[in-house]
């Protein structure tokens, strides 16, 4: 097969305005098992939108952007339905970046040959492949982007401000996550910005420029969103996955209770997550055992073990049609930068 047989079905994007789940998943909580795991899961994140006082965190790591919900996420900053984001680096570079600047992800299957697929440039994520010779785009654009920048250190939500303001002015696809949440004023942290595209294209940069360059500095972003959590004071959490996006928003209220201010636990949150439990880990640690670090408190919380492509869409759209999210206020926190 040539490489256009491979890439030739791109990944359409779900776009939960239009389709109601209100009462599949009201239905749902006259059930049990998961179904009803996801029902009070959908309710707390509905409490979180009409609690006037509580600003909503939305942490995501794993590739559910590349398998179609990358709209999902834009919508919900578009909707004032999110007021800060934490994500892994490939979220917000490699796929939702990278889909802006025109290129897409494509419908593909894990039984290939890998071989083949390394010998045209093709990467495959499960059942989904991307066209290495445009990463490699996305990686140089980034590169464009910090050569036009004065040297100097940058927190990742500055780095990714600079590309919401070249999307402005070039994007090849309209209403990424990126430019939309530049538009709207809020900010968005990769914790572990360089393991991604942006890493590619900051080493590239920094090759070019040993003695004067960006780099990002992870410490000032831990410092900027612990600020964030202290002006916000009420907070709520959705975590889809888990990882470094999600402990590094929980750790704010340790991190501001260090730093001597007032910073209550996390009130509100959700995690989807297909981790088990049993080994420890960050992505599969329960939202009550980070009740344990003083990190959320477990009056409202809850934890939905489903594989989040199937599990996301329903929950936002029962929020969005339920409507809270047109009474909130927005909270613009990119502006106290």
């Amino acid at each position: 097969m040539e490489k256009k047989e491979y890439l030739k079905t791109p990944v359409a994007h779900i776009d939960i305005k239009s389709f109601n789940t209100v009462d599949i998943i009201d239905a749902m909580k006259g059930m049990s098992f998961s179904a009803r795991d996801l029902a009070q899961a959908a309710d707390i994140y509905d409490r979180m939108l009409k609690d006037e006082d509580c600003s909503i965190i939305l942490t995501i790591a794993g590739s559910t952007s590349a398998a179609g919900c990358m709209q999902v996420y834009a919508d919900l900053v578009r909707h004032n339905m999110v007021d800060v984001l934490v994500a892994t680096g490939a979220t917000i570079v490699d796929m939702d970046f990278f889909e802006a600047l025109g290129f897409r992800h494509y419908q593909g299957s894990p039984h290939v040959d890998d071989r083949t697929l390394r010998k045209l440039y093709i990467d495959r994520i499960y059942d989904t492949f991307i066209n290495e010779e445009d990463l490699q785009i996305c990686d140089k654009t980034i590169k464009e982007i910090a050569d036009a920048l004065p040297p100097g250190t940058y927190s990742s939500r500055e780095f990714i401000r600079e590309m919401g303001k070249f999307l402005a002015r070039r994007a090849a696809k309209q209403d990424s996550l990126v430019q939309v949440a530049h538009a709207n004023d809020v900010p968005i942290f990769c914790p572990a910005f360089s393991d991604s595209s942006a890493g590619f294209g900051l080493v590239l940069h920094q090759h070019e420029r040993p003695e004067k360059h960006v780099s990002i500095d992870a410490v000032k972003d831990f410092r900027e969103l612990t600020m964030v959590k202290v002006k916000a004071q009420t907070t709520g959490l959705l975590i889809i996955g888990g990882g470094v996006p999600k402990n590094f928003a929980q750790d704010t209220v340790i991190c501001a209770e260090l730093l001597g201010f007032d910073a209550p636990m996390h009130k509100y949150a959700v995690q989807i997550t297909v981790a088990d439990v049993r080994d420890g880990a960050c992505s599969s640690s329960t939202l009550k055992e980070a009740t344990s670090w003083g990190k959320v408190d477990m009056a409202c919380e809850q934890m939905v073990f489903a594989e989040a492509t199937t599990a996301l869409p329903l929950l936002a759209s029962y929020a969005y049609h339920k409507g809270n999210w047109k009474k909130r206020k927005k909270r613009q926190f990119a502006k106290m930068f």
